[in-house]
């Protein structure tokens, strides 16, 4: 299949340019395919060099994706992400090395997106129909003098009708703070990813890192539209009321039937000990830190 053709005319001017999509979800949240499929699409229908899933209060999906990216040599490089809703909206951290915890105030999770050297980035500002974060906020990080608590860029390019609600105050405020503005697809069903994406220097990402901090990132995507919307949100319903079925079988009737991460059971297995391992690390590592020394 021939990978779908870049949405904007920057990118067909300067082919070289990477292309990643950093806000997918899966079906561990409320996408409808599996980390297997999304891999699977990426590499088969885009022209995607990095993606990344960042479901809902949820790691297990981008790691296990992650993981199969590596195990087959795929040209598509994987990175681990989520958004997390904290007190005062929706946040994105992207290279993540554990699961961030939900509804902890935005300066504690940014600044433990940073304790995990991930970039803090805000999805869909701005936005009046999901949990966007408002300029308020924004500004109260930017202003910090604590070392950990800023932004590492804004999402001001997403396809959705939240992300085209507030494009134009995100491109602005981002040119007034001076961060980059990244575009993602916050896709939610396969035909949606890569509709919304960063172009960087180089292919990799640690190339798009680097794009990031340096401020030379830049963003695009292509508009569903409400037809296509509604269509996706249709998709987005079905899923859900599987889940939900799921767990009237597993939460009332007592019924053997574990939520679908899309995620084989040894590796969630796997992951969780890994995850605690690193927490468990991190925890020690900052009480030697605030203990003095006897």
């Amino acid at each position: 299949m021939t990978p779908r053709e870049a949405p904007d005319a920057t990118l067909q001017e300067n082919p070289r340019l990477g292309r990643a999509d950093m806000h997918i979800h899966s079906i561990a949240s409320d996408g409808t395919a599996s980390a297997a499929q999304i891999l699977d699409y990426a590499e088969t229908h885009t022209d995607l060099d990095v993606i990344a899933i960042a479901d809902h209060e949820r790691i297990e999906a981008a790691v296990e994706c992650q993981r199969l990216a590596r195990e087959r040599g795929s040209r598509v490089e994987v990175v681990v992400a989520e958004e997390v809703t904290t007190r005062s909206g929706h946040l994105l951290g992207v290279f993540l090395q554990a699961r961030l915890k939900r509804n902890q105030r935005l300066e504690t999770t940014v600044a433990e997106i940073h304790e995990q050297g991930g970039l803090a980035i805000v999805p869909h500002p701005f936005s009046a129909f999901t949990k966007g974060m408002r300029k308020h906020a924004i500004m109260r990080i930017h202003l910090s003098a604590d070392p950990l608590l800023y932004w590492d860029a804004l999402e001001g390019y997403n396809p959705s009708t939240a992300g085209r609600y507030g494009r134009a105050a995100t491109i602005r405020l981002a040119a007034e703070l001076g961060l980059a503005i990244v575009g993602n697809s916050d896709g939610h069903t396969l035909d949606t990813i890569g509709d919304g994406r960063t172009h960087f220097t180089g292919s990799t990402a640690e190339d798009y890192r680097r794009a990031i901090l340096d401020r030379t990132a830049t963003g695009s995507c292509v508009d569903w539209g409400f037809a296509r919307e509604a269509l996706i949100y249709t998709r987005q319903v079905r899923k859900q009321a599987r889940d939900v079925s799921r767990w009237g079988r597993r939460t009332i009737l007592r019924g053997d039937v574990p939520r679908d991460l899309g995620v084989p059971t040894d590796q969630l297995t796997l992951h969780r000990q890994r995850e605690a391992e690193y927490l468990s690390g991190r925890a020690t590592a900052r009480r030697e830190v605030e203990e003095p020394s006897t």
